[in-house]
C-alpha cells in the first residue's frame, strides 16, 4: 500500500487529544465535553474545541509529523481522540506558480469530494459517531453537502441536506449517488438553514451548520497546519480564502495559535494577513470591513456563478472580521466577470483549472499587487477551495460554450467489440 494511503494501523499509533472543554467564542463560557454541542446556550456564540496540550508539547515535535502518511490524521495530537472516519482527505499540494514569485496555491481541490470541504464534515461526521448520533442535516451551497453525504455514506448515517435548486448539477448528483436524503430550496442557503432549522427537532436531526458546531473548524484548521509544515514549520506573509462562510479562515488562525502554544513555530511569530475574498454580487464581509462594524449586515438579493460565495451573511461573521483586522489583512469583493478572466488566465497559463472561488482568490491578489497592499516579495498562499471539474455547467454557463447539434440529439454511438472509426 502506498505510503499515501492510511491504514487502520497508523491511527491506533498516534492517539489524538482528549478535549478539555468547549469555549463560547462570545462571552466565554465553558461547556463541557461529555454531550455534543451544538452553540452557545447563553448568547449564541460559536463554540471553540479547547485541549490541555501539555502532555503533546513534550513528546511531539514537527520532525516526527513528517513520516506519517500524508493526510489529514498526521496531526492527530492537535485534533479530538476519536476513532476516524476518513476517504484519505488533506495533505492537498502547494503548487508554486510559474509566473507570480512567491505565489502558492494550495489546491484543495485534490480532496474527497474535490473540495475543502471535505476537511470539515470529516471531522464533524467522526465526532457525531464518536457522540452516538445517528443522523445530520446540513444546509448546503453545495459542496458541504456533498462532503457530508460521502462521510455519513461512510459511517453509516444518515444525511439529511438542503441546497438551494439551482447548485452545480456535480452536487446534486453526487449527494444522491451517496444515498442522500436531499431538499431542493427555491431560494439561497439561509432559506436551507431555516427549513433545517424548522425540521431538525421533530426528524431527530443533528444540526452540523458552519459553526453551529464545533468540529468543522477542527477539521478545516488542518490546512494551517499544512501550510505551516509544506513551508517548512513557517507562515506566509499572506493568505487569500474565498470567504462564505469563513470557517476554513477561522480555523487556519485557530491552527496559528495552537502551533506558537506547542512551540512548533516560535512565539510571537508574525502571522498572515488574512485576506478574505467575497463576489462583488454577495459581499456584506467587506462592506463591513469598510464600514468598520464588528459585523456584517445580510446581504440582499445576492447573486453570482460562485456558490460558495452566495451566502448572504456568515452565522460568525464577528469572528472573520475581528481575525481580518487583527491580522491587518483585507476584505475585498470581485465580479463575476474578473473571476471568470482569472479562471482562464490560470488555466491557459499554468494548467490549474480553479473553482469560480479559488478564481475570485487569484483575482483578488492581482488587484491587491496593484493597489500596492503587497509586494511581489511577499510570499502569499491563494487557496483554490475545490476543483473546477465540479463546476463545469456553471462554467461553461458564464463562457457561453454550448453543443451545436443543429437542433437535434447528437447520434448514439453504439461503441462494442473491436474499437474503430463509428
Amino acid at each position: 500500500m502506498s505510503s499515501s494511503q492510511p491504514q487502520s494501523s497508523d491511527f491506533k499509533k498516534i492517539s489524538g487529544t482528549p478535549i478539555g472543554f468547549f469555549e463560547c467564542s462570545k462571552c466565554g463560557e465553558r461547556l463541557p465535553p461529555t454531550s455534543p454541542q451544538t452553540i452557545c446556550p447563553k448568547d449564541g456564540g460559536s463554540l471553540w474545541v479547547r485541549y490541555d496540550f501539555g502532555p503533546v508539547r513534550a513528546r511531539v515535535k514537527p520532525a516526527q509529523i513528517a513520516a506519517r502518511p500524508r493526510n489529514l490524521w498526521r496531526y492527530r495530537e492537535l485534533l479530538p481522540d476519536a476513532d476516524p472516519v476518513t476517504l484519505g482527505e488533506g495533505f492537498t499540494p502547494m503548487l508554486r506558480s510559474s509566473r507570480r514569485p512567491n505565489v502558492w496555491v494550495k489546491d484543495e481541490g485534490a480532496n474527497p469530494t474535490g473540495s475543502f470541504k471535505a476537511r470539515g464534515l470529516c471531522m464533524a461526521v467522526t465526532m457525531a459517531r464518536h457522540y452516538g448520533l445517528t443522523k445530520l442535516g446540513i444546509p448546503s451551497a453545495g459542496n458541504a453537502a456533498g462532503a457530508l453525504a460521502a462521510y455519513a455514506a461512510a459511517a453509516g448515517m444518515e444525511a439529511h441536506i438542503f441546497m438551494p435548486k439551482d447548485v452545480p448539477e456535480a452536487n446534486l448528483v453526487e449527494c444522491t449517488a451517496y444515498g442522500a436524503d436531499v431538499q431542493l430550496v427555491d431560494g439561497l442557503i439561509g432559506d436551507c438553514a431555516r427549513m433545517l432549522g424548522e425540521r431538525k427537532q421533530a426528524e431527530g436531526w443533528f444540526d452540523v451548520s458552519s459553526l453551529k458546531e464545533p468540529f468543522r473548524v477542527e477539521g478545516k484548521k488542518t490546512m494551517g497546519l499544512e501550510v505551516a509544515e509544506q513551508l517548512g514549520w513557517r507562515l506566509p506573509d499572506a493568505i487569500f480564502y474565498p470567504t462564505g462562510g469563513g470557517v476554513g479562515l477561522i480555523g487556519m488562525w485557530k491552527a496559528f495559535e495552537e502551533l506558537e502554544e506547542l512551540g512548533w513555530i516560535p512565539k510571537g511569530t508574525r502571522k498572515p494577513k488574512m485576506i478574505a475574498v467575497q463576489a462583488a454580487g454577495c459581499a456584506p464581509i467587506p462592506k463591513a470591513f469598510a464600514e468598520g462594524k464588528p459585523v456584517s449586515e445580510a446581504w440582499k438579493d445576492a447573486h453570482t456563478f460562485a456558490s460558495g460565495l452566495r451566502v448572504p451573511k456568515a452565522y460568525a461573521d464577528y469572528i472573520i472580521l475581528d481575525i481580518v483586522r487583527r491580522s491587518g489583512g483585507m476584505a475585498i469583493a470581485v465580479t463575476d466577470e474578473e473571476m471568470l478572466s482569472s479562471m482562464l488566465d490560470w488555466a491557459r497559463a499554468e494548467g490549474i483549472f480553479l473553482c469560480p472561488e479559488g478564481a475570485a482568490a487569484t483575482c483578488a491578489h492581482d488587484k491587491l499587487l496593484e493597489s500596492g497592499f503587497l509586494n511581489t516579495s511577499d510570499e502569499v498562499v491563494i487557496f483554490n477551495t475545490g476543483t473546477g471539474l465540479k463546476y463545469t455547467d456553471v462554467i461553461a454557463k458564464a463562457m457561453g460554450i454550448t453543443r451545436s447539434t443543429n437542433g437535434n440529439k447528437p447520434a448514439e454511438r453504439r461503441i462494442g467489440g473491436i474499437i474503430g472509426p463509428y
